[in-house]
């Protein structure tokens, strides 16, 4: 008797685990899609992983005459390279992955149990929204999904990975997390689809332009990766738990770091003799970092900043710098909101920032200001004035005007600030001040230009260099670039035990 109980059980199991059925999985892989489970198998440790809820059932009477095995979604626990991890996984070929009652409740109860744990969630979107037969009940179910999504924020790390169709109220719940990972090709998100918008609006476009992963990369700036197939997803979301700590009250993981460091000398040309001359900040911050192992964040996005993890003397660290390749390294309206999210992240999980400066001031122009330039701005000053990591910035190069201030000076709370001899740090490039200190005196020289170019040489010499900052202590020191690895270390080590203590409040209001 207990034999045949337990092949039943076996049967059962077996069953409930071939979710949609043998010919779904098969229409799954058509589309270069894995399923639910195989996705999991990928990020998961070898017979790691524990499902929680695969004999769940759906309650609507409008659909007693279906099954949905597992009510279309995998929940559970396993290990990620040794590190505990929670994840959910919607099933494609059940219902479509779209979200009911149970359904949620599985999701819902998992992210209970890892804020409870302090253990970081995955999650894999592949799902055609709220099941509509449940009605308002599906609405509420992914109202209980964005409000734990809320409360986990800040406090573990949660991971979204777009494997599949991700529409309407489902694309709030990615948004609500961490980091979006999204694949090309096989992936859409949105809010209204493209039959909705041509309906309302008679604006035609295809699913691949509205909500394809590259749109959401490059334009929208929704997601933070982008990946060429879901094998590259699921190595994203392993090399992002590597600079990630489980909970908010614990450090990121390190690396092994032998202390030697040999200065490299060929920093010390990196800077165009020519401050107009471009150059790429990514040389700079790969010869910066161990290994030169540089995760960049948001890509395709913004590109004027560069935002990144690595690890530097074996510790993890968010790198944010103005990239002079792109816009000549300017700050807008998408790169603070860009850089302020990313400073945030980074504070919440304990990591420490160093910020590269090159930067010639905040855009000017009519769209910019209409645009809401002051506001989104503004969010870059208040990230780094809330942030209670440690904070080191190098001035490479220009550092102008409230921009100086948005990348992290002594003024927003970094602990220390080096300049490069290359620095110029002055309210505005000696080029507009001159312009603006002797506009008569240019007008009236007998050689304008001469007149012009002397006054733009003497602004330099007297206020556009690192020397003048480093008399006020704005600068902690003046250092050759090719020290700038080994101090950044030493002064990281120092850090390490760094105690900020705040005014309590519930939360700041940053502008929106």
């Amino acid at each position: 008797m207990a034999k045949r109980r337990f092949e039943e059980l076996d049967a059962r199991r077996a069953e409930l685990q071939l979710g949609g059925g043998a010919e779904k999985i098969q229409r799954q892989h058509d589309q270069g899609k894995l399923t639910a489970r195989e996705r999991l198998g990928l990020l998961f440790d070898d017979d790691s992983f524990n499902e929680f809820g695969l004999w769940v059932k759906h309650r609507c009477p409008e659909l007693a005459d279906r099954e949905f095995p597992a009510d279309g979604v995998v929940t559970g626990k396993g290990e990620v390279m040794g590190r505990s991890v929670f994840a959910f996984s919607q099933d494609f070929t059940v219902g479509g992955g779209a979200v009911g009652e149970r359904h949620a409740a599985k999701i819902v109860e998992m992210l209970q149990t890892a804020l409870k744990c302090g253990v970081p969630v995955v999650g894999f979107n592949d799902g055609g929204g709220a099941r509509i037969q449940e009605g308002v009940n599906a609405l509420s179910a992914y109202g209980k999904i964005f409000y734990h999504n809320t409360l986990l924020s800040g406090v573990v790390p949660q991971i979204s990975v777009i494997a599949g169709p991700c529409a309407g109220g489902a694309a709030y719940s990615p948004a609500l997390t961490d980091f979006v990972i999204m694949v090309e090709g096989t992936a859409h998100m949105f809010i209204a689809g493209p039959e909705v918008i041509r309906a309302a609006t008679g604006e035609v476009i295809s699913e691949e332009d509205l909500g394809g992963a590259r749109a959401h990369a490059s334009i929208a700036g929704n997601v933070q990766f982008m990946a060429a197939d879901e094998e590259e997803a699921v190595d994203l979301v392993k090399q992002l738990l590597t600079y990630l700590p489980q909970n908010n009250m614990e450090s990121p993981p390190n690396r092994p770091f032998d202390g030697i460091v040999i200065d490299d000398e060929g920093m010390d040309d990196i800077i165009p003799d020519d401050s107009r001359t471009p150059y790429d900040v990514k040389e700079v911050i790969t010869r910066l970092v161990d290994d030169g192992v540089f995760l960049e964040y948001m890509r395709e996005f913004a590109p004027n900043i560069v935002c990144g993890f690595a690890h530097l003397g074996g510790l993890a660290v968010g790198i944010v710098a103005n990239q002079p390749l792109v816009m000549a390294g300017v700050l807008d309206i998408n790169s603070a909101d860009k850089g302020a999210r990313f400073i945030r992240t980074c504070n919440v999980y304990n990591i420490p920032l160093i910020t590269l400066v090159d930067v010639p001031g905040f855009l000017p122009g009519v769209a910019q200001e209409h645009g809401g330039i002051i506001r989104h701005g503004a969010k870059m000053l208040f990230a780094y004035s809330a942030t209670t990591v440690p904070k080191l910035t190098v001035i490479m190069r220009k550092a102008y005007g409230g921009a100086f201030l948005a990348m992290c000076s002594k003024d927003m709370g970094a602990e220390t600030v080096l300049a490069w001899p290359t620095a110029e740090i002055a309210v505005m490039g000696p080029e507009g001040a001159a312009r603006v200190l002797y506009r008569k005196e240019i007008k009236a020289a007998a050689n304008p230009a001469a007149f012009y170019h002397e006054k733009v040489v003497e602004y330099r010499e007297q206020h556009a260099n690192p020397f003048r900052a480093a008399e006020e202590l704005h600068i902690d020191d003046i250092i050759r670039p090719s020290w700038t690895r080994r101090m950044l270390i030493e002064r990281l080590g120092l850090l390490r035990t760094k105690r900020d203590l705040r005014p309590q409040k519930k939360h700041g209001n940053m502008a929106q």
